[in-house]
């Protein structure tokens, strides 16, 4: 085992694209995950990585038909289905048809349809399971940098916003009272997580990227006293978990994404039996 891990470190320059890409998705939804998970959204994550996966498979079969190569783009078609899934949540709550109803909906569509999608493209059937199951060893320089400055950007946008969007988590009728945007505000909170979620699931797999953006989050909450403090601790946990798992991933030859979910979740196995 020791020396499975030296050779690890001494062939960085092979697994450095995807260790860095899970490290980098852990922090961004672990971040991200707090407001998920404080407006109890959390069947919005599974949603959104199923029908991100359901766009990149969309995008795969039209690149099979000879579509035009920025028509098929298989990062286009994730942001575009996690977006068109935001999109019938800000709009379908009524009487007749719930949120929950239209998650439900959305993530059992995203699911069947994938893998029917992937009947029909048996060349890239590979890549569709990679998608479901997150088990990704390697990452594209492309796919690196896509992670990279998808994270930067919402960090920065999260460290200018969270205020805001905060006091439209907690209590959405008292940030009303002080004036605040809230619908604005929500909207643009699920627009980010709806980006942050479906470049992940395009890069690393639907099954990180759900757990990222719930399980780090709810450690976090455990143990912090305070929003910042979760937002914090969430992050870190996060990106130990998207590291760590890759790093578990090859000395115990697992795939990736099961074993970035089964760290993520002895953390919190853990965090629940300190705190308790």
């Amino acid at each position: 085992m020791i020396e499975k891990a030296t050779l690890f470190f001494a062939s960085w320059e092979l697994f450095r694209e995807a260790a860095l890409s899970g490290a980098i998705a852990g922090f961004m939804l672990g971040l991200l995950g707090v407001y998920v998970v404080l407006r109890r959204m959390v069947f919005l994550s599974a949603a959104l990585s199923q029908t991100a996966g359901l766009g990149v498979a969309t995008a795969f079969l039209l690149a099979a038909w000879g579509t035009p190569a920025w028509i098929a783009s298989p990062t286009l078609g994730a942001v575009a289905a996690s977006l068109l899934t935001v999109y019938l949540l800000t709009r379908g709550n009524d009487r007749h048809v719930s949120r929950d109803s239209l998650l439900g909906a959305a993530f059992l569509l995203g699911s069947a349809g994938t893998i029917a999608i992937g009947s029909r493209i048996p060349q890239e059937l590979h890549d569709v399971q990679t998608l479901l199951l997150g088990s990704a060893v390697a990452v594209s320089p492309e796919g690196f940098r896509l992670i990279v400055v998808t994270g930067i950007a919402t960090v920065i946008w999260h460290a200018w916003w969270w205020r805001g969007f905060a006091a439209v988590t907690v209590d959405r009728d008292d940030a009303a009272v002080r004036g605040l945007p809230t619908r604005g505000l929500a909207i643009l909170l699920l627009v980010s997580i709806a980006v942050a979620v479906s470049v992940t699931t395009r890069v690393l797999g639907a099954l990180p990227a759900f757990a990222f953006s719930v399980i780090p989050a709810v450690a976090a909450l455990r143990l912090a006293p305070n929003i910042p403090g979760a937002l914090t601790i969430a992050a870190i946990i996060g990106a130990v978990g998207g590291f760590g798992g890759y790093f578990l991933a090859y000395l115990l030859d697992f795939p990736v994404g099961a074993s970035q979910t089964i760290l993520c979740v002895a953390m919190l196995a853990v965090v629940f039996a300190v705190k308790r």
